[in-house]
């Protein structure tokens, strides 16, 4: 029997899972396996961009397009796949989207030329796009609420561990065998992953199959776009990734640079720093509890800048506390904020997600394009000023948002107030009627 088949959504069926229910470790043993998969095959590439610039003779921004290609192919394609696992179910799309991921990354090494290796890259994207969206949906209909940030955060910490691995592998082998070799070992990687994946995940229980309507379609990602709440969560998201993809598609080039002279598979060790990422998406859930989805974001956003700022000094010391800063803050924006999306749409949750995506990953290509031409003109100094302004974007949404929460709580009290003191005067009139009415008896 296809483990992604749906089990008949009956009163007889299981309810939604949470920590402790069988089969709940191996679903989250299961995503976490994909998530792994897909950021090492998504930013494979990243580590090695001096290297490629090197032997293929080509500038940063150039090589830059290697990771911008695969990710603004991912946000192009995210929500059309998203509509097909509407349809074909969220374990099938993955399963798929994996696979061929995984094919394509074992052809990428044979690229001949800049042009083939963005080409396969940008196919490579397309492919991993149905993953994402449709992970946030299969965890949102098959975990329950209260389980689900914590559940998200480790998917989102499994997409940091594969982030990390990739570039770690991808940096130790090519000092050695060269980026091309480097790039094969981390397809072999995933393709374990992917075996993982499809034999761990268990059945769908909470699916119910829709048509594929484009009209339907539209209608439901009108309706999303046209939701405040999710508008700002898709922006938060961006901003959060465009500082991120400008840090680390420009860092090789500062650490290979003077004062650093590091080599490729120091420059690749570095991304050990993606631990940091690991626990801050695990702990995300627990930041929210305390302090609530804005109060978690102000963290995040502190966080980032110090990093951002802490990154410009001279010193290796400085360069990776203020790594660990700005990957500690992002990881945490971003699972509140994708989290964040999956609780606030009540209907069409895979295109809510695939929206959240598709903005996620604009923000990346953006934020790799744009950091390298700014690397280009004014240093690691321009690199840190981009994200800065990103930055300074997601801290002024938050800050709107808690002014327009404190607004609308404010005009609770005043209504309520209202109505109270009105229920007291009629109160008031209708005890001074019944004192009336007594005198005249």
């Amino acid at each position: 029997m296809d483990a992604c088949a749906k089990t008949p959504s009956t009163p007889a069926a299981p309810d939604r899972l949470s920590p402790g229910d069988p089969g709940f470790g191996r679903m989250r043993l299961a995503l976490f396996a994909a998530g792994l998969a897909t950021f090492a095959l998504l930013y494979s590439s990243q580590a090695l961009l001096p290297a490629i610039s090197g032997d293929l003779h080509v500038s940063a921004d150039q090589a830059s397009w290697t990771v911008s290609a695969a990710t603004l192919a991912l946000a192009l394609a995210v929500l059309p796949l998203s509509a097909v696992s509407e349809r074909y179910g969220r374990c099938r799309t993955m399963t798929v989207s994996l696979a061929v991921a995984v094919a394509v990354g074992l052809a990428v090494p044979f690229a001949p030329d800049l042009g083939w290796l963005v080409a396969l890259r940008a196919v490579q994207g397309a492919a991993i796009a149905g993953i994402p969206a449709s992970a946030m949906a299969y965890l949102s209909e098959e975990v329950r609420p209260a389980a689900l940030i914590g559940t998200i955060g480790l998917f989102v910490a499994g997409n940091s561990v594969g982030g990390m691995t990739g570039r770690l592998l991808t940096g130790w082998v090519a000092d050695g065998w060269g980026w091309r070799v480097a790039l094969g070992a981390v397809g072999v990687l995933s393709l374990v992953c992917a075996i993982a994946f499809r034999l761990l995940l268990p059945k769908a229980r909470h699916f119910t199959p829709s048509a594929v309507s484009p009209r339907a379609l539209a209608r439901t990602v009108g309706g999303h776009l046209s939701d405040p709440l999710l508008r700002r969560l898709y922006a938060i998201g961006a901003l959060f990734m465009t500082v991120f993809g400008g840090v680390y598609t420009v860092i090789g080039y500062r650490l290979v640079a003077e004062p650093f002279n590091l080599s490729q598979s120091l420059v690749g060790s570095i991304f050990l720093i993606y631990l940091v990422g690991t626990a801050s998406s695990a702990a995300a859930g627990k930041l929210v509890g305390r302090l609530g989805r804005r109060g978690a974001l102000y963290v995040a956003v502190t966080t980032t800048t110090a990093g951002l700022l802490l990154s410009l000094g001279d010193s290796i010391a400085a360069v990776l506390v203020g790594l660990v800063l700005i990957t500690a803050g992002f990881f945490a924006g971003h699972a509140v904020a994708s989290s964040s999306v999956s609780r606030a749409a009540k209907t069409g949750r895979a295109q809510a997600s695939a929206l959240y995506q598709a903005t996620y990953y604009v923000g990346s290509s953006v934020g790799g394009t744009l950091g390298a031409l700014a690397f280009h003109a004014a240093g690691w100094t321009g690199t840190v000023l981009l994200g800065l302004v990103a930055v300074a974007g997601a801290a002024g949404i938050t800050l709107y948002a808690t002014r327009k929460a404190l607004a609308e709580r404010r005009a609770e009290i005043v209504a309520r107030s209202a109505q109270q003191a009105g229920r007291r005067t009629q109160s008031n009139e209708t005890t001074q009627g019944m004192r009336r009415l007594a005198a005249r008896a």
